[in-house]
């Protein structure tokens, strides 16, 4: 079972794909059926503070609340992230305690399966890049990402496969933090749908601001990309889609697991043969 982590700004997505198999040969692994593949998932904030030990510990005790061990089930490790020093901690990591399977960290260098027509390709995160490379593989193109994180991204996707580019803006988080950090009288509130656009308190003014602001400018952004790009499909993804997507016009899909799957796909390319 291939054991994908995906390091965020803010949260560390982790999933398990495979299912075990026990036939009259023995104990095996097949494909997972429903969330393309996708076994098992857990969602924990990123600490850039753990160490490689740490790291291990905490997806033993993931695996063990699943009945799974972790050194007899997982047959590979695939990585994406967008904090450096994350990165090394889990590369140490499989390396002290996984050494003998195969690793992908997705990064320059590592292949795709995709042509990056940026100006400089070693700039795209490894996230952006596995979002592409799973929105092209589940609904081909041209294709549009919207993933609602930390930093709000829109990738475009070619009808060929290609990615082609896209824009960053402060996520939801970010945007609200500034907010509370420059407005004395506004305080933290829950993220929910407020009973009308116009809000009837300062809770309600704010959620209807973050709630339906963010999907004007997730519609707005995808219709000026479609101006270049032409008619595509829009997947939304990110710990927020599943708040932010149902108020947009355009987005036509929501994937929560998007990156783990582009994460999957690139590390087979890379590892044909290795994996069960």
């Amino acid at each position: 079972m291939l054991l994908a982590i995906d390091v965020g700004n803010t949260e560390t997505v982790i999933g398990l794909f495979g299912v075990p198999t026990h036939d009259g040969a023995g104990t095996g692994f097949a494909r997972a059926r429903g969330e393309h593949g996708l076994a098992y998932h857990w969602r924990l904030s990123t600490s850039p503070d753990r160490t490689p030990d740490e790291h291990a510990m905490i997806m033993t005790q993931l695996l063990d609340l699943e009945g799974l061990d972790l050194r007899t089930t997982v047959t590979g490790i695939a990585i994406s992230s967008s904090v450096p020093t994350v990165t090394t901690q889990i590369r140490r990591m499989a390396g002290r305690w996984f050494a003998q399977l195969p690793l992908t960290v997705l990064g320059p260098g590592t292949k795709s399966g995709m042509s990056i027509l940026y100006d400089n390709p070693r700039e795209v995160g490894a996230d952006r890049i596995a979002n592409s490379v799973g929105a092209f593989d589940l609904y081909g193109g041209p294709s549009i990402v919207v993933d609602l994180g930390t930093a709000t991204t829109f990738d475009a996707i070619s009808s060929q496969g290609e990615y082609l580019g896209g824009a960053i803006s402060p996520g939801v988080a970010i945007s609200l933090e500034a907010l509370y950090s420059h407005a004395a009288a506004l305080r933290s509130v829950e993220l929910v749908q407020p009973r009308s656009v116009i809000g009837k308190s300062t809770v309600e003014s704010i959620q209807s601001g973050v709630l339906y602001g963010f999907a004007a400018q997730v519609d707005g952004l995808c219709e000026r990309i479609k101006e270049t790009l032409g008619d595509a499909v829009v997947i939304a993804t990110g710990g927020l889609a599943g708040l932010i997507a149902p108020h947009t016009k355009h987005v036509n899909h929501v994937e929560p697991w998007l990156t783990l799957h582009g994460l999957r796909l690139v590390h087979e390319r890379n590892h044909s043969g290795d994996q069960s």
